[in-house]
């Protein structure tokens, strides 16, 4: 698989969980599948979103949906 299809695949699990509401298993997930992949083990968008997370800027559904969708 390649990282564009690992982080499109990362970013559909993710998703499914916000869709539920379940937004801290949506960051879970997301973390969680960026490690499986040698390209996207150390991605940025796990230390920014954990700080965002922190300052409570993921706190809702559509921030958390477009921290997701927004990275590459």
């Amino acid at each position: 698989m390649t990282r564009t299809q690992h982080i499109t695949w990362c970013k559909e699990r993710a998703l499914e969980h916000v869709k539920n509401s379940d937004l801290k298993n949506a960051w879970a997930s997301m973390c969680s599948d960026l490690t499986k992949h040698s390209e996207t083990q150390e991605h940025p968008a796990i230390q920014l979103g954990m700080m965002l997370i922190m300052t409570g800027k993921l706190s809702t559904q559509p921030e958390m949906q477009k921290f997701i969708e927004g990275f590459n």
